[in-house]
């Protein structure tokens, strides 16, 4: 699989914190508790404080997301997504569907039908990277 706009920012697979933080703040600005309640009813993944607060210091310093100052009081931080992080979202779930899809017609499922991307030969410039490796 070829190296796309998402992979380059380094969002990672799916099931990945900084997706699932995403995915949820595209539905709307929330703080720490609401982000991990929205991401365990929608994915079933529960992420640790560690794993939360760690994921969204990272976002925000790469400006995926900002603090949303509207009603901000201190003991919840508000959080949202930037025109910035959306686009990575998309990149990421558009690199997703076309995983999927691949998936998909190799299994034999039906579905809608795609034309197939030609193959890049490993080794290249911005040729493949290993499944499970992070960038």
């Amino acid at each position: 699989m070829s190296r796309r706009s998402a992979s380059k920012i380094g969002l990672g697979r799916s099931n990945e914190p900084p997706v699932l933080i995403l995915t949820s703040l595209a539905a709307g600005p929330k703080h720490g508790y609401a982000l991990t309640q929205d991401i365990e009813q929608f994915a079933g993944v529960t992420l640790g404080p560690g794993t939360l607060y760690g994921a969204i210091g990272r976002l925000e310093e790469r400006g995926l997301i900002e603090p949303d100052l509207a009603g901000t009081d201190e003991r919840r931080r508000p959080y949202r997504i930037t025109a910035a992080g959306r686009a990575a979202l998309e990149a990421a779930v558009r690199d997703m569907r076309t995983l999927a899809d691949e998936g998909a017609a190799r299994l034999g499922l039906g579905g809608r039908a795609r034309a197939r991307a030609p193959r890049r030969t490993p080794g290249r410039a911005g040729a493949s990277r290993t499944l499970g490796a992070t960038s």
